[in-house]
């Protein structure tokens, strides 16, 4: 990596034509019965995962493995991760990777260095939890500074408990608001050609209101969206966090794209064999409702 993250984030996306960002959750209960062999799960979750890749390599702009699911299957699990990331970036994918770090000091300089330059496929973006303030993040922004890299901090997340603590009012202001104009400030040095930041913020589909309050105040940074599908987010409930152009967001969808072949109407349409063709419809579907969604705005 080497040309500024946010940068070839809006060049991807519209490239692509394409505000997708695909979760890849591997969960060894709902592999497809079809996969593998039952006695390698290493196996079966590389199989799933480079499967799912292929099939929504040509629908989607990014791809988000979720690192919880790799560190669950042990040793084995983090050097799939690392392959995983691999294939992503050969299909010609960005890679965020979801592992929420956060710490300080030496401890978070670790961390970044890990995910950064500890060898193995380097992510393009990491997110990161703001909970320990700007001591818990300069050590990541600097790290992905130094290979084109970016991160996206947690602001507001999708959850619905995320109200206990980011809704608190802390002078007259919701704390997701505070560590929105933390974002601010922390990326503002961080600015690429296409006028976005290379700090981003991870802001929940589910949170349509918010959404539109949180784009006035982090006007230069990349949100990366969950929420939608599974969680309830739809269409109409993101456009808040896209330009007039149609830029500055991807949103992501985990188990509605990753796992079609279990839900409708894909389950009627295909047969348990063809779990790579339901993610496959899925992830176009997706594209093209956003896409019309701004088109029709």
């Amino acid at each position: 990596m080497s040309e500024h993250f946010a940068d070839r984030l809006m060049a991807a996306i519209k490239e692509k034509g394409s505000r997708i960002c695909v979760g890849i959750d591997p969960v060894v209960e709902r592999l497809p019965c079809t996969i593998g062999d039952e006695g390698d799960r290493i196996g079966q979750v590389r199989a799933f995962c480079t499967g799912i890749l292929r099939a929504v390599a040509d629908h989607c702009a990014v791809a988000k493995p979720n690192s919880a699911f790799f560190e669950a299957l042990g040793p084995q699990g983090m050097g799939l991760l690392h392959d995983v990331i691999g294939e992503a970036k050969r299909l010609g994918l960005l890679v965020i990777l979801d592992a929420k770090r956060n710490d300080i000091g030496s401890t978070a300089e670790a961390y970044a260095k890990a995910i950064f330059g500890g060898g193995g496929a380097v992510p393009d973006a990491v997110t990161v939890n703001p909970y320990l303030g700007s001591d818990g993040v300069q050590p990541f922004i600097e790290a992905a500074e130094a290979c084109g890299g970016g991160i996206f901090v947690l602001v507001k997340t999708s959850n619905p408990s995320s109200a206990q603590l980011q809704d608190l009012k802390v002078d007259g202001k919701p704390v997701y608001h505070h560590v929105a104009e933390l974002v601010d400030d922390w990326g503002s040095a961080h600015v690429g050609e296409s006028g976005w930041s290379s700090v981003g913020a991870v802001v929940g589909a589910t949170w349509p209101e918010q959404l539109v309050e949180l784009r006035e105040a982090m006007p230069r940074t990349p949100f990366l969206v969950p929420g939608y599908g599974a969680q309830g987010g739809g269409a109409g409930d993101v456009l808040a966090a896209f330009d007039e152009e149609g830029l500055g967001a991807v949103v992501n969808s985990s188990r509605g794209i990753i796992y079609a072949i279990d839900r409708e109407p894909h389950a009627d349409r295909f047969a348990p064999d063809e779990w790579e063709r339901a993610a496959a419809a899925a992830a176009e579907e997706m594209r093209d409702t956003i896409n019309e969604a701004i088109d029709g705005r």
